[in-house]
């Protein structure tokens, strides 16, 4: 047999796969897949992967055998004593002692197969609590891509083999001997939800507590698991246990979890994650929802605040700019660049009011603030009056401060009626006193009178329906506020020194036209932008994560090493050479290389960054 363990008759073969029966091995390791995919080959007599296609499309049933052969379902209750004898006497009691006793424990068995580690999950919970607190406390989330092992787990019966790990007292209290088999118990059963889920492309669940996916990520690619890794960061709770098999371990996303017990592969979630632009990126590769409580909604709610018609913004607690909807953007002259920045740093600390000791004075108290009829002048020489109100964002679960948001209401109309009004009362007076000298005058004033009279009372139970309306537009804001309570924790995380970054970055490829590539300290190429590709015929693709040094391009790469090297030991703050260089046309060029530190705001240097532009009469 010759197929490679990667060929494109290989990926021909998964691509039917998944048009045909929607699963997507996408994200699996393709020695692995090539290994399994061979097994059924042999069995079944073809030589090739075309073959074995046609073979597919001829007998549509040798798809079970396949996706048991791929989806290799090893599991026993109680595998590895010692690493589970650890989690009953070291996590769930951390988990238990840090939930209060009204609070739900949430749990979630990735890649469950047929199901033991699950039940097994389900006694070491109840031991922990207490049959009656596990049925009222205890959710359990079971997940698979395999639909027969679903279907097997569901039933939660076993043979007396399959229960020779369990302890004989656990054993005889949680199972139930029916027709030779053991059976968990039907009550403890209702806690445990089981569900399809493709961890790769499926959005994860939840505010969960612990994670446990044992000897699942190993199957997957490099790329495939940094993808699961971001979607159990996010599922954690803050201080939430993550337990892997043995043969895994976390070199792909190291700075997301820390080992608590790296023997047992046990570890806990690191809080320093861009949540947004992780779940955006998860919620755009997912194509279906097969989980409870997704996040879906992520957009929506963004959308929502964005188009609210009043302006509102969201600061965290050391008053940078997380938010700002549409509305708030032109009222204030603000751009996207802007979020992310000190408050300080903008116009609209002090301009229509001074934000930031009310901000503090509403930190401290945790209570709202509202400030009426505040002057604000527009650039055209117009007074516009705003109505302020500072709320602040507490956690539904900890009652924790998250965040001010700050709402600015437009009353100006509102205002220019009560000026109306004014003086509509001061020409009635002036009126009066005119009138009082005859009769006939007096009634024809009384009649104006009336028809101003009716007219304010019209104006009366307009600005009433107003004041109904704006009512109920801040009951639907505060349950908007509510439902992005959960946003805006995760949201307070985001790293300063990240905001920036990105913002740099953002700012440099839209806006110079010199070739910009920034390089790791590795000197591995993080960024290659389209001028980049116009001088050295390199798309982004083809040299994304390459060693720079490695490239084959018409400029000279040996005069740039010592430059660099000077700039990533901190022995240089920049450094400009003019090379002699061929670009992708074969044309000679003068090339000037300015090099300059890549320095995330508060960290050491991270890399370089190279600007290559080409000089005018090379």
């Amino acid at each position: 047999m010759n197929n490679t363990e990667s060929s494109p008759e290989l990926e021909t073969l998964l691509q039917y796969i998944k048009r045909n029966r929607g699963f997507d091995f996408g994200g699996y390791k393709r020695a692995s897949l090539s290994r399994r995919i061979s097994k059924r080959m042999q069995v079944v007599g073809v030589e090739n992967y075309a073959d074995y296609l046609d073979y597919l499309e001829v007998h549509p049933n040798e798809f079970i055998d396949l996706f048991n052969t791929i989806l290799i379902n090893v599991t026993a209750f109680f595998r590895e004593p010692q690493a589970w004898e650890y989690i009953a006497n070291e996590v769930i009691p951390k988990i238990v002692a840090s939930r209060r006793t009204n609070k739900p424990i949430r749990v979630w068995s990735a890649g469950c197969a047929s199901g033991e580690e699950t039940y097994t999950l389900a006694m070491l919970l109840a031991e922990a609590v207490g049959v009656e607190q596990y049925a009222t406390r205890v959710k359990i989330f079971a997940t698979d891509l395999d639909a027969d092992a679903l279907n097997y787990s569901r039933h939660a019966s076993y043979s007396i083999k399959d229960v020779q790990g369990i302890p004989p007292e656990l054993l005889d209290k949680y199972f139930e001997p029916v027709n030779g088999r053991y059976v968990f118990q039907k009550e403890l059963r209702r806690c445990v939800i089981f569900g399809h889920h493709d961890l790769v492309q499926d959005a994860p669940i939840s505010r969960i507590d612990l994670l446990v996916c044992r000897n699942t990520l190993m199957y997957f690619n490099t790329e495939a698991q940094s993808k699961v890794l971001d979607r159990f960061h996010f599922a954690l709770n803050d201080g939430g246990f993550l337990f892997l098999g043995k043969a895994e371990m976390l070199f792909t996303r190291n700075h997301s979890f820390t080992p608590v017990d790296l023997r047992r592969r046990v570890f806990t979630k690191v809080s320093n994650g861009n949540l947004r632009d992780m779940l955006l990126g998860m919620a755009s590769s997912s194509n279906r929802q097969s989980t409870p409580e997704m996040v879906d909604q992520i957009r929506i709610h963004e959308a929502a605040f964005e188009i609210d018609p009043v302006a509102q913004l969201v600061v965290d607690l050391n008053n940078a700019v997380l938010l700002a909807n549409s509305q708030a953007r032109h009222l204030f002259h603000l751009n996207l660049r802007d979020l992310g920045r000190p408050l300080q740093d903008l116009e609209l600390s002090y301009k229509p009011v001074e934000l930031r000791s009310l901000l503090s004075q509403v930190r401290t108290s945790r209570r709202a603030m509202t400030l009426k009829d505040i002057e604000f002048p527009t650039p055209e020489r117009e007074m516009r009056y705003m109505d302020v109100q500072l709320a602040p964002l507490l956690d539904e679960n900890s009652d924790d401060l998250l965040g001010i948001k700050i709402i600015f209401t437009d009353v100006t109309r509102f205002k220019q009626l009560q000026n109306e009004l004014l003086h509509s009362n001061q020409e009635l007076e002036t009126a009066y006193e005119e009138l009082q000298s005859t009769n006939e005058e007096l009634e024809t004033t009384n009649e104006e009178l009336q028809s101003t009279v009716e007219e304010l009372e019209t104006t009366n139970e307009e600005l009433q329906s107003t004041n109904e309306e704006l009512e109920t537009m801040n009951e639907e804001l505060q349950s908007t506020n509510e439902e992005l309570q959960t946003i805006n924790e995760e949201v307070r995380h985001r790293s300063e020194e990240l905001n920036r970054v990105n913002g740099f970055l953002e700012s440099i490829l839209t806006s110079l036209q010199a070739g910009v590539v920034v390089l790791s300290s590795e000197l591995e190429i993080l960024i290659w932008n389209r001028r980049s590709e116009d001088l050295w015929g390199l798309r982004s693709d083809e040299v994304l994560l390459r060693h720079f040094m490695s490239l084959d391009i018409g400029l000279p790469l040996e005069p740039l090493k010592q430059p660099i090297r000077a700039i990533l030991n901190g022995e240089s703050a920049n450094h400009e050479l003019l090379l002699t260089a061929r670009n992708r046309r074969g044309k000679t060029i003068q090339c000037q290389v300015i090099f300059t530190p890549l320095i995330p705001i508060g960290s050491d240097i991270q890399g370089v960054i190279l600007l290559m532009e080409e000089q005018e009469g090379g």
